[in-house]
């Protein structure tokens, strides 16, 4: 039978699509909101604050925007590709493993050779890893969890190995057992008068104006070629997966497999597929941090981001859209405790404690009283911490990103919805 899409098959992944999403004029109005919100507790940050100290810790400066745009880039790769996995039906927590994978290949081979060709083996490196997880799941149908805990395992342990023999005699150039030579950087740009021009109205320091510069600023100043290419990744997913009967077909295999197979469809095929793709998103999220961020390999530099980027997918709903603004978030709070340490962070405590009055709010007006209840609660307590203190405790700086990523999931678990047939076994012939 032939593999073109179908009506039939088109009626299938309809039939279990997710619920209406907010319209546009709806998520509009979030971003004012939250904008507003954010040029609030600035204000507030500038008032106890002066000077340098003030424009440095500005939550909406553009130099927080860049490094909120740098931490974001690999956190929505490696959930791009945890959504390219899971909408075939594979859950891939072995996402961390492949951006390791990503880390050291890229920074090896750019060492080698030049930052483009690291970036090709970084890609080639986390599409293997990808290729190992998918023989593993859909060929031999190992539990996914099981497979991905595995790759974890099994590419930290690699990577360790080959960088104690690869560079750990490479002393003199900078190389240790645990980290790599230092790499050539990729091209980067700036936007000639723009970001002159949001700079000058960013520096007058006038109430939202100069909050909206400093953050369109930051996405025109100094951006890796790389975050151009991410973006893109994130644009094309969505028409390739929504717009196309290649992306139809795949996301009728994480539906229900049975019946795209009963349609036509190679099931097995298309997850091979979405998996490999998933490797490879994964491994350039590693390059990334390899190549841009840092410009070396270092032991343990991924930190967890691959199983962050899985939350940034969750909180999207499996949509590239919502994962680029869950990506964005954790991105932005990973920067405030890397470019403004304790203080910066007790600003946020005071942006959280906000959030969660209005989400209670919101809540009491949908008559979810329960939900109401626990987010003022919750406020209350993050107020109080704000009040009483005057910075935070370095020690909890470096975990700002794993709360913010904890409590959003918590916030965001009531209207999730995956796909149906994801991380349930299948084995070909079952819809014949």
């Amino acid at each position: 039978m032939s593999t073109e899409a179908t009506p039939k098959t088109a009626n299938l992944v309809r039939s279990t699509a997710a619920p209406a999403r907010l319209s546009l004029a709806k998520v509009l109005l979030f971003i004012a909101a939250g904008l507003v919100l954010l040029s609030v507790v600035s204000e507030i940050i500038a008032a106890v604050a002066s000077g340098d100290e003030a424009a440095f810790n500005s939550i909406t400066s553009s130099g927080q925007i860049t490094a909120a745009l740098a931490m974001a880039v690999p956190i929505g790769l490696a959930g791009l590709g945890g959504l390219w996995a899971e909408r075939a039906g594979v859950v891939n927590i072995g996402l961390e493993g492949m951006m390791i994978l990503g880390t050291f290949f890229g920074a090896w081979a750019g060492y080698q050779s030049n930052p483009w060709v690291g970036v090709l083996a970084g890609v080639l490196g986390g599409a293997v890893g990808g290729l190992v997880h998918a023989i593993a799941t859909v060929t031999f149908g190992v539990d996914h969890i099981v497979s991905g805990v595995a790759i974890n395992i099994l590419a930290l342990g690699t990577t360790t190995y080959l960088a104690k023999r690869w560079f750990g005699p490479l002393a003199e150039e900078g190389g240790s057992p645990k980290q790599s030579p230092q790499v050539d950087e990729l091209p980067s740009f700036t936007v000639p008068g723009l970001s002159d021009w949001l700079k000058d109205i960013e520096n007058e320091h006038k109430f939202f104006v100069s909050d909206v510069a400093g953050i369109l600023g930051g996405l025109v100043t100094d951006i890796s070629v790389l975050t151009l290419l991410a973006i893109g990744l994130v644009v094309g997913t969505f028409f390739v997966l929504w717009k196309s009967s290649f992306g139809l077909r795949l996301r009728s295999c994480g539906e229900n497999p049975v019946a795209a197979e009963s349609l036509g469809v190679n099931v097995y095929l298309y997850k091979y597929a979405a998996v490999t793709v998933s490797g490879g998103l994964a491994g350039l999220g590693g390059v990334f941090l390899a190549l841009v961020s840092s410009h070396i390999y270092n032991e343990g530099q991924t930190g967890g981001r691959g199983y962050i980027g899985l939350a940034a997918m969750l909180f999207g709903n499996w949509r590239p859209g919502g994962l680029a603004m869950g990506a964005g978030l954790f991105g932005y709070s990973d920067a405030l405790q890397l470019r403004g340490g304790g203080d910066t962070v007790h600003a946020l405590l005071l942006l959280i404690a906000i959030s969660l009055t209005l989400f209670a709010l919101w809540k009491a007006y949908r008559k979810s009283m329960l939900a109401a209840a626990v987010s003022a609660a919750v406020a209350a307590l993050v107020f109080l911490w704000y009040f009483l203190t005057d910075t935070v405790d370095n020690v909890l700086v470096g975990a700002t990103p794993y709360v913010v990523t904890l409590l959003v999931m918590a916030l965001a678990a009531q209207r999730l919805r995956m796909p149906k047939a994801d991380g349930k076994p299948y084995r070909r012939g079952q819809g014949k």
